[in-house]
């Protein structure tokens, strides 16, 4: 019988649709002031350390290696289970905090090692309302003076993340999906109270953006404070004896391959901002060649990439994230693991298919009714859409990969997802360096991030069907062409009304458009799949009436 994780992915989906709409606030905010320019990249290329970290680590391999067997203690050994979960977090603490020492000897030394780059801006831009001078920025060491500030973030985030596993174990989703919120508001804080100064010229850009790297660090503060408190009733114990221990290195031995497993996404997203950063951390030029992509390449793709995550991190984290306890409970029945997974791919396909092809129709209203205001301006909308544009095809194998790799992790059975993973960097880094020289250029990233996540999808599905009997079975694949006729009556609804709202890069023509679009596309979407009696509507909503089919 599948367990009805619904429940729990609606109650991580609602809170975590609180903190996105925060998150695209901030990220409003952060594009108001400084537009796409130099000193954007400066600050998303240092926030993305942390970010990395967390992903990789706390919402990733950790947690994959942690949540399987804390589910198993906690419903065999409940005492041995509070000692191997206070020792787990204490101990990575302290491996945490020894990359942060290391890291910031790093960071201190490419700091030094710095190139003197200078950006040509051109004489009328402003960032802030400041004029800035056309030549002779170190955007490279502000850089590297963000990342420094905003290093000592990523062991709390992480060990945010994994007491979050271990409350959502236990059925508690709220504080996890809550949590963001906190980061979010205290950045929106930041950066809307000093631009009063900024614009008097009491403090410049440079400033303000260290100002607003410390806020991260206190709601780091804030955050690991909260999931403390919330882990109280869970009564840890950090205390080493035999069995604990063993626990917790079995837990280490496995965080290598979950790593590169779960977090291949975000490596691939990690190069392409790598790649993006170029012009305004290291020059125009690279090996004597002019470099094909121009400053604020890494901030387009940053803000593209938060308009994606928005539907990915409602829905789709949700559910994985909601599924992940279900099966590991299941993982000594295999027809209840398969009847669980199944569900999920087909609540997680029911949502990603169409979410790709609504963000591909809306990206220039969804970019432009966010961003474009202050020194964000029309041509800054039409850069970030045609990445969006690249990227949200990809959203429905974005999910897919999350849950199929959940899957084989709740099995203990991580090498197989390991070396997909592996090949997907790979051929992510080819597709990278070959479409950033086409007409594409820094959408070019976008669209590799999304062909390997269809490519590890589809890749993943396979293996997986010979681990579980009838992973794709008829009912699933039924589904499947389902959603995909639902999802085509969208796109035609979505395009028909195309033709008769406003067209321009105006705010108030884009937010009329988007808001047809939304409606018009959302209702129709819903009216088919009521037509067409799919259970999947039922799931995602909540309907009692709704059981599986």
């Amino acid at each position: 019988m599948a367990e009805h994780f619904e429940k729990n992915a609606r109650t991580f989906g609602g809170l975590t649709f609180l903190s996105r709409i925060t998150g695209l606030v901030r990220d409003a905010a952060l594009a108001s002031v400084f537009g796409i320019s130099p000193y954007t990249d400066a600050f998303n290329f240092a926030f993305q350390l942390p970010n990395l970290f967390r992903r990789l680590f706390g919402e990733g391999a950790i947690s994959a290696a942690f949540v399987p067997r804390y589910t198993e203690l906690v419903r065999d050994d409940p005492e041995r289970a509070r000692r191997y979960a206070g020792l787990l977090l204490a101990l990575l603490a302290a491996v945490l905090w020894a990359i942060v020492i290391v890291g910031e000897a790093l960071i201190l030394w490419a700091w030094s090692h710095a190139p003197e780059v200078e950006v040509t801006l051109g004489p009328a831009t402003t960032v802030g309302g400041v004029m800035l001078p056309t030549v002779g920025l170190r955007y490279s060491r502000l850089a590297y003076e963000l990342a420094a500030i905003m290093l000592p973030y990523m062991p709390m985030v992480c060990l945010v993340a994994v007491g979050s596993s271990a409350l959502q174990t236990h059925g508690r989703f709220g504080p996890s999906a809550g949590s963001p919120i906190i980061l979010n508001l205290l950045m929106i804080g930041a950066m809307l109270g000093l631009y009063p100064l900024v614009v008097a010229g009491s403090i410049d850009p440079a400033m303000h953006l260290r100002v607003l790297s410390i806020a991260v660090l206190v709601a780091g503060i804030l955050q690991l404070s909260w999931t403390i408190l919330a882990l109280r009733p869970q009564r840890l114990v950090i205390r080493r004896d035999a069995a604990a221990w063993e626990s917790v290195r079995a837990t280490m031995l496995g965080v290598g391959p979950m790593m590169l497993g779960l977090g291949v996404i975000q490596i691939n997203i990690v190069v392409d901002g790598l790649i993006a950063s170029w012009p305004s951390i290291f020059g125009p030029t690279i090996l004597g060649f002019d470099y094909p992509l121009a400053e604020g390449a890494m901030t387009a793709i940053t803000n593209a990439a938060r308009l994606y995550e928005f539907p990915l991190g409602v829905f789709g984290i949700a559910i994985a994230t909601a599924i992940f306890p279900a099966l590991a409970r299941q993982n000594n029945d295999t027809a209840a693991f398969a009847a669980t997974l199944r569900r999920g791919l087909r609540v997680s396909l029911f949502i990603g298919l169409p979410a790709s092809a609504g963000l591909l129709l809306v990206s220039r209203e969804a970019v432009g009714v966010l961003f474009q205001r202050g020194a964000f301006d029309e041509a800054d909308t039409v850069r970030v859409a045609w990445v969006l544009a690249a990227f949200a095809p990809g959203i429905w194998a974005y999910q897919t990969v999350h849950i199929l790799s959940r899957a084989f992790y709740a099995l203990k059975k991580p090498m197989r997802p390991v070396r997909i993973a592996v090949a997907m960097v790979l051929l992510n880094l080819a597709l990278n360096i070959t479409l950033i020289f086409t007409p594409l250029r820094e959408s070019g990233l976008a669209w590799s991030t999304s062909i390997c996540a269809a490519i590890q999808a589809a890749l993943l599905a396979r293996a997986l069907s010979a681990e579980v009997p009838a992973l794709l079975d008829a009912e699933v694949r039924a589904s499947t062409v389902r959603t995909m006729l639902a999802t085509a009556a969208m796109v035609a609804a979505v395009v028909a009304v195309g033709g008769v709202v406003p067209d321009g890069l105006v705010q108030r023509e884009m937010i009329v458009a988007l808001s047809a679009k939304i409606a018009v596309g959302t209702g129709v979407f819903a009216l088919v799949a009521r037509v067409l009696r799919m259970p999947e509507l039922g799931w995602a909503i909540g309907s009692r009436a709704s059981q599986p089919r």
